[in-house]
């Protein structure tokens, strides 16, 4: 079975990394500290121009939960629209109500805007937080998604691998279940052979150093103190392919 990799990427850095690596997908997105927001219009220029993956545009305008406004719509619907003006080859989405039930009303939206641009449409994490994961996924196939992102609803995707493989028996092959949260190489074959999956999505992230040889410790900026970031390692994306690349 060939599994393909997708690599959450919050900088250019990160890009060039997965492509080097081997990915075969990033998604783009910025505030991975706070699950993901959606990208700045000139990030996801400068990464369509990234040869050889293929690049998905987080569509999330906010942190919290996933209520939108009816201005939230908007702002979903006009970043879609930029993804695709920015030659991107997918979307990510989702938007639940209250109930812990899909948004069908907005989600539609988001899927027809996509689609009628060529792009693809993933569902983002927000399925975790769905009170169904059954009837959600039917809804979310019902709906014209191509693929979900989720974690079987639970903390990392292997902890979730039970109801992963049960999702991917009831996708019966008319959604891809994309399988995300704290993948690596160390336990990407592993989830793969417990759930079935085809699809695996992680970060790869490392710590960067900073290039300051000036520091002033006593000013932070938000939640984050240090200069040092994450960024995707090229290495760590080579090993999640090659321990998924042979015959599992």
């Amino acid at each position: 079975m060939n599994v393909l990799l997708e690599i959450c990427a919050g900088d250019i850095a990160s890009v060039i990394a997965a492509a080097r690596g081997g990915a075969a997908r990033v998604e783009l997105c910025s505030a991975l500290a706070v699950g993901g927001l959606t990208p700045s219009e000139g990030f996801v220029a400068r990464a369509v121009a990234v040869p050889g993956v293929r690049k998905h545009v987080l569509i999330r305008p906010r942190e919290g939960d996933f209520v939108y406004s009816p201005e939230e719509v908007e702002i979903m619907l006009a970043d879609v629209a930029m993804a695709a003006r920015c030659g991107a080859d997918g979307v990510v989405v989702g938007a639940l109500l209250p109930d812990g039930s899909i948004d069908t009303a907005t989600t539609r939206l988001l899927v027809e805007a996509a689609h009628s641009r060529g792009l693809s449409v993933t569902f983002h994490r927000a399925f975790d937080r769905t009170a169904d994961a059954v009837a959600s996924l039917e809804c979310i196939i019902a709906l014209g998604c191509d693929r979900v992102l989720t974690s079987g609803l639970a903390p990392t995707a292997l902890q979730g691998a039970d109801v992963l493989r049960r999702l991917v028996e009831v996708a019966a092959g008319r959604i891809a279940i994309l399988a995300g949260s704290g993948v690596s190489s160390v336990n990407v074959e592993q989830l793969v052979r417990l759930s079935g999956v085809s699809e695996v999505h992680a970060s790869a992230r490392k710590p960067l150093p900073s290039a300051m040889t000036f520091g002033r410790p006593e000013v932070t900026m938000g939640s984050n103190d240090s200069d040092t970031r994450l960024s995707t390692s090229a290495e760590e994306v080579q090993a999640i392919v090659a321990a998924v690349s042979h015959e599992l």
